[in-house]
This record gives structure tokens, C-alpha cells and sequence, in this order.
């Protein structure tokens, strides 16, 4: 017999193929006729021969291209943020360059749900390659005499092809997990989901780094490196994948599905993707990069320099027409700690490879220790509401510590590599439970249309951040002269006073999903709330002693008197 194409496609262990042949055999009495046959002991698969398998090459295929792709993503972030900031460009005119990036994701992720649906994961993984590369192309066309309006709008579209490609790479990276795993193992699908959503943060984060540093030795070439990384990808995507891998039924295909509300849970949980993101987003991917780079406020305007640059604070420069020390970048502020390019981008390239790493031993080192796997929305909603608490210290601490105020750089360096370490190991074990849930609430057949709704969420959570993060860092705090621009300690904190609030709200949307079976442990001896079997057990028996007929008076008084010996 023939086996099942999406059984063989969803097997990826040997266990699983064991299950698999129990059921044939259960299916098929006339196999159980050949005891000689049956009777043979299976020999346990190679690494090479598994990842030759039917079963598991879509899996290495489209996640090797998923991973490879992700390191030029992060890289394109830094190229073109730390290269704006050297030409003056504003936390406002910055996040405005990202604008269709993330924009592009809301309507992707709507269209490219039902076009992997129709045409197929591959498809959509190839169309994904091709426009980073396109995307990359433009960004070689940006030239250093354009004027910012001109610059911004170049930009801005050439990163609209950037995240088109994102999130049409990222519907295969996610789906795949889903295809190659049966529906009952959900322990299972959990860790294969936050293994390839963990790495491929950890190559996010390598992209960033090397996105930096590549820049610090020429724009040009940091481009052609990416451009080279995605090119080794492209060929494996076209050649080794099945173009009906991830369609769904004929009647699930269309684009009217995606926005069917039959998918209530799927439906709460893409809205809290929303604000969890923000809540990232926020103070990340803007304002922290601008505040590493801004210099120290002190003597911006009034330390008279000449011709000598080396009286100023580290990051400031000699303006040589007022012959005074000022902010190289007016529009990114001051008041931070004056980090050069590459820190920066090892800065944030540490904090994404962290949370990388996080996501991919959540299951094993955090919510398995905790009796939390499989996750529920009530482990989320646990564990969205810790996700408050390091953007609330980093608020408080910007706003109201004197460490700031003094500039006690050494101090101030600390404080945000403690908040932000803690915020990346909370976050990751969220976006990890996330991840999982999207897939597990996903039907199977409409497993892409599914995911691409959700990460639609996450696009507009994404664009909600940006846009706030570069008013909120561009607009709040006062301004000391011309020389200086804002004080970007007070834009950083309200930045992460959003952040927080978003935590917030996404925690409690999180309560309204449908899914507390099982209920929530922290550990094997403490139950924060118990299973509903046993709930409606202990319900039960009260009941039941509630309405047992009680004894009456009138009758157990000569009972009881004639056991009374005389």
C-alpha cells in the first residue's frame, strides 16, 4: 500500500514512523498474514539518510533558506539605520524609512496566507528571495548628494521590497513545522517550533553584528555580502521542493477566507501579537540604536572647540563654522553613551542571538522544568504580564535615577544591559509560546492561510511601534540649543513606558482566548490554576454533599437515645 503523502510528510522521527506503521498495520489485517515481514527489527536512520527522506527535506530545505535569509534581515535593519544616522537623519525620518517595511508585512502576510494556500510554500519562498534581492539592488542606488525628502523616499521603498520578502520567507519557515508534525503531538510541534524560531533569531542577530561591522569598512560591500548569502539560498528553494507543499483544499485557497472569524482563538491571539510586538518595538529597534550612538549633552553648544574636535565628549564634533562642540546628529538627541557603529550593532546583535537562543530551549530549560508544556493561553498570559516588568524598571530608572542626570556612564551602561538581558529572556519565552500557539490553533489544511493572519498581526504590531517610537524619541524631552537636539533620556523612557502598557494589554486580551483546559503549574508542587476536569470534580462532590438528605429530628432522637446503654 501506498502511503499517505502528508503522513510521510509529517513524521520527522523515528518514533513517529513507528506510530505510523502501527496504524497501517491496524488498517490493513492482511498485513498482519506476513509475520516474517512484520516480524523484521527496524534499523534506526542516519542523520543523511533522515534528511534525504521524503519526510524531512521540505523541513532542512525551506528552514536552511528560512535561516539564511534571516541573517540578511537583520543585516539590512542596521545598514540602512546606522548609515542614516551618519547623514543626519532624524529617529523620526528613520522610523518613517521602515514605515512600508513593516507596512508591506500587513498586506503580505493577508496575501501570501492565500497564496501559499493556492500555489504552495515554494512559490512563495522563491518570490520571497528573489525581492530581497531586489531589495538590496535599490539600496546600492542611494546616493550621498540626494536631499533628505529625496533619500527617505528612495529608502522607503526599496525596504517596501525588503518586507514583502520577510514575511513571504517567514509563511514557510513557520508553516513547515506545522506539516511535518501530526496532530497529537503538541509537545513535539512546541519544540520543533521554538528550535527554528530560536535559531533563526540567533541568525537575526549575527545579521545585525555583521550588518555593522561590514558597514564600518564600506556601505558597498556590506550590501554585496547579504546579497551573496541570499544567492547560496535561492537554487535549493527552486530545486527541491514540491509545488504542492502547503496548499490547501480548493474551497480554503481564496483571499475571502483569510477573513472568515471561524478562528476565534486564532483571531484573540493575532490581536495580542499586536501589542506584544509594539511592546518591543517601541523602545528596540529606533530609539535604542539612537540612544547608543547619541554623545553626552554636556558642552553641546557652549565648549568652544576651534579647529580641535578632541575638547569635545566622546561622540560630539567640532562644528567648524560656530567653531563649538555639537550632536553630529540633532535629530537622534543626546544624553547617551557615545557607542561607535560596530558596538552598536554587537549591542543589538547580542540581545537578538540571546533571545534566539531563549526561544529555541523555552520548552526544555523553562516551561518543562515548570510543568507548562504544552503551553496554554494561561501560560501566556503568565508570562505576558513578567514581560511588564523590565521596561517598567527601565522606565522608572530613566526618569527618576540620578545616575542620568550625573551621566555616570558606567552606571547607565549597566542599568540597560540588566533591562534589556531581562527583557530579552522574558520576550523570548512569550514569542516562543506564541509561535506555538499560532500553529496549534491553526487548522491543518489551512495551515498557511492560518499563520499569515496572525503574522499579519504581527506586522501591524511592528508598524504601531516604529511609527510611536520615533515620535516618542523624537518629540519628548526638551531641547538645550541648536547644537544639542532633545534629551534622549527622556525620549528612552517614554519609549519604554509604551512598551510597557503594551506588555500589559496583550496580557489581558490573551485572558479572553478559549483554552484553559489544562490549566497553569509553576512547577510540579504549585498550581496556580488547576485542570478543569479536576475543577468540575471538586464541583461535583460539593454539590453532591450540598443536596444529601440530612437527618430528621424528629426521628434520630429516639435512635440515638436507644444506643444509650442504661
Amino acid at each position: 500500500m501506498a502511503p499517505n503523502e502528508n503522513a510521510a510528510a509529517s513524521e520527522p522521527t523515528e518514533e513517529l514512523a513507528k506510530d505510523e506503521a502501527t496504524t497501517e498495520l491496524q488498517k490493513e489485517p492482511a498485513a498482519a498474514a506476513e509475520p516474517q515481514q512484520s516480524a523484521e527489527p527496524e534499523t534506526k536512520q542516519s542523520f543523511m539518510e533522515a534528511a534525504k527522506s521524503d519526510a524531512l527535506r521540505p523541513f532542512i530545505i525551506i528552514s536552511t533558506s528560512y535561516l539564511l535569509f534571516t541573517i540578511t534581515d537583520g543585516a539590512i535593519r542596521m545598514i540602512v539605520l546606522l548609515h542614516a544616522y551618519n547623514k543626519n537623519f532624524s529617529a523620526l525620518q528613520v522610523a518613517v524609512m521602515f514605515t512600508l517595511y513593516e507596512l508591506a508585512g500587513v498586506v503580505t502576510n493577508l496575501a501570501a496566507g492565500a497564496m501559499g494556500a493556492r500555489w504552495g510554500i515554494r512559490f512563495t519562498l522563491i518570490i520571497g528571495l528573489c525581492l530581497q534581492l531586489l531589495s538590496y539592488g535599490l539600496l546600492f542606488g542611494w546616493q550621498d548628494d540626494w536631499s533628505k525628502s529625496t533619500a527617505i523616499i528612495y529608502v522607503t521603498i526599496a525596504q517596501m521590497f525588503a518586507g514583502i520578502a520577510k514575511d513571504l520567507t517567514k509563511l514557510g519557515g513557520k508553516t513547515v513545522t506545522k506539516l511535518v508534525t501530526p496532530e497529537e503531538k503538541d509537545t513535539q510541534l512546541f519544540k520543533l517550533v521554538s528550535l527554528l524560531t530560536g535559531w533563526k533569531n540567533s541568525l537575526k542577530g549575527v545579521g545585525y553584528f555583521l550588518g555593522s561591522a561590514l558597514l564600518q569598512v564600506s556601505y558597498n560591500l556590506a550590501l554585496a555580502v547579504m546579497m551573496i548569502l541570499i544567492l547560496l539560498a535561492l537554487p535549493w528553494a527552486v530545486l527541491g521542493l514540491n509545488k504542492d507543499l502547503g496548499t490547501a483544499k480548493s474551497k480554503n485557497a481564496t483571499l475571502s477566507d483569510i477573513f472568515k472569524m471561524d478562528n476565534p482563538n486564532l483571531n484573540l491571539l493575532s490581536l495580542a501579537r499586536l501589542f506584544l510586538f509594539a511592546s518591543r518595538d517601541f523602545w528596540f529597534e529606533v530609539p535604542l540604536p539612537f540612544f547608543l550612538r547619541s554623545p553626552s549633552c554636556e558642552g553641546l553648544g557652549t565648549t568652544f572647540c576651534g579647529d580641535d574636535g578632541s575638547v569635545c565628549t566622546d561622540g560630539a564634533v567640532c562644528d567648524p563654522i560656530a567653531q563649538v562642540c555639537g550632536n553630529p546628529n540633532t535629530g537622534g538627541g543626546c544624553g547617551g553613551l557615545a557607542m561607535d557603529r560596530v558596538i552598536v550593532g554587537a549591542f543589538l546583535g547580542g540581545y537578538i542571538i540571546l533571545y534566539g537562543q531563549v526561544q529555541s530551549w523555552t520548552p526544555q530549560l523553562v516551561t518543562g522544568p515548570l510543568d507548562q508544556t504544552p503551553p496554554n493561553k494561561l501560560t501566556e498570559v503568565f508570562w505576558g504580564v513578567i514581560n511588564c516588568a523590565p521596561t517598567l524598571v527601565g522606565f522608572c530608572v530613566l526618569q527618576y535615577s540620578d545616575m542620568f542626570d550625573n551621566y555616570d556612564k558606567d552606571a547607565m551602561t549597566v542599568m540597560l544591559v540588566v533591562v534589556i538581558i531581562t527583557f530579552a529572556v522574558i520576550f523570548a519565552i512569550n514569542s516562543s509560546i506564541h509561535s506555538f500557539l499560532v500553529v496549534n490553533y491553526a487548522s491543518k489544511d489551512k495551515v498557511a492561510v492560518s499563520v499569515g493572519f496572525y503574522y499579519m498581526s504581527n506586522a501591524v504590531g511592528r508598524l504601531f511601534g516604529t511609527i510611536g517610537s520615533g515620535l516618542l524619541y523624537t518629540f519628548v524631552g526638551d531641547e538645550a540649543n541648536d547644537f544639542s537636539g532633545n534629551d534622549a533620556v527622556a525620549g528612552l523612557a517614554s519609549c519604554f513606558l509604551a512598551g510597557t502598557l503594551s506588555s500589559l494589554l496583550a496580557a489581558l486580551i490573551t485572558l479572553k482566548i478559549e483554552d484553559q483546559k489544562s490549566g497553569l503549574k509553576c512547577g510540579k508542587c504549585c498550581t496556580i490554576v488547576g485542570r478543569e476536569e479536576e475543577v468540575e470534580e471538586e464541583d461535583k462532590d460539593e454539590e453532591e454533599v450540598q443536596e444529601a438528605p440530612k437527618p430528621d429530628p424528629t426521628t434520630s432522637g429516639p435512635l440515638v437515645q436507644s444506643t444509650v446503654p442504661h
